[in-house]
């Protein structure tokens, strides 16, 4: 397959695209981010890299980071699934009501009450939750060179009300162990993490080979957390519009409101897509796009 005339028609195609979404400002550092990037990265079994655009450029991958701190969690942790479901939400990530009606239980671990849940576990369960956590990254890209973006993290800090309440909230129910003050720190950090496509599309390859580590076979993770994770991101990756994602793009994958996406097909490729203007449902619609041809043009999805 020769993946790199594939990425350049899908360059070629989008050159005229009209995106009418916005840059995500609900984060006012996000807001910032000029809106014309566009970048996209393939990263092969067989070690092949192909790109085009902005793909070595660095952004904050926001919600992506979930995979990443469920999959630390997985390998750390226990019970997880008695204190998260693996339902998709068909409401907004950062609903309230839902939790209320099912009594402090997240839907899944990929909206942010999912997520602070498994920030929780991660407290519990490291003795330093941010440093570990990005020495995971690192190690799984196989990259030094991911950090945390300070900028980003204070800017939610300061503006993650919603967030603030939900952790509480399941506080009040029961279902959070440790300090607000420090699972909010750490989750805050956690989606500040800065990457770009290339590192992105490095590090979920261990989603798509199996859990080994590229180029060193190291296992990170059991397969069997690979195939579970595989299927909430496949069901639950993408918000409130998962089922549109696998409609037109049939992969699993990731999303974040940094306007970046990731997606896997297991034992052939990991590639990020990353376009600042979100869709109403919080979702790159030119990364969407990009993918969705990806597939087409290729003729292979996991359907």
């Amino acid at each position: 397959m020769d993946y790199q005339a594939i990425l350049n028609i899908i360059e070629k195609e989008l050159e005229s695209f009209e995106d009418e979404g916005k840059v995500a400002d609900y984060i006012p550092e996000l807001a910032f981010v000029p809106s014309d990037k566009f970048g996209m990265h393939l990263h092969c079994i067989d070690g092949g890299d192909y790109s085009f655009g902005n793909s070595d450029e660095k952004f904050s991958i926001q919600s992506i980071s979930k995979v990443f701190s469920l999959a630390l969690a997985k390998k750390h942790g226990s019970k997880i699934w008695k204190r998260v479901d693996v339902e998709p939400s068909g409401d907004p990530f950062n609903s309230l009501t839902q939790l209320e009606k099912e009594k402090g239980i997240p839907r899944n671990p990929f909206i942010n009450a999912g997520a602070l849940v498994i920030a929780d576990i991660l407290v519990s369960c490291l003795d330093n939750p941010k440093k570990d956590l990005l020495d995971f990254v690192r190690l799984i890209a196989q990259d030094d060179d991911i950090h945390y973006d300070e900028k980003v993290a204070s800017s939610e800090k300061k503006h993650g009300y919603r967030n603030i309440a939900l952790v509480n909230y399941m506080k009040a129910l029961g279902n959070i162990n440790n300090d607000v003050d420090d699972i909010l720190d750490f989750y805050f950090y956690q989606c500040s993490i800065s990457m770009s496509c290339h590192q992105l599309a490095k590090a979920f390859m261990i989603f798509a080979n199996e859990g080994r580590i590229m180029g060193t076979e190291e296992k990170a993770i059991k397969s069997n957390s690979t195939k579970r994770i595989n299927a909430i991101m496949q069901t639950c990756g993408f918000y409130d519009e998962a089922g549109e994602f696998s409609f037109r793009v049939g992969l699993p994958g990731k999303s974040g409101v940094g306007g970046g996406i990731v997606a896997i097909h297991p034992h052939q490729y990991a590639v990020a897509v990353w376009s600042p203007l979100l869709n109403e449902k919080g979702n790159s619609e030119k990364g969407m796009r990009a993918l969705e041809e990806l597939t087409t043009l290729t003729g292979l999805s996991i359907f």
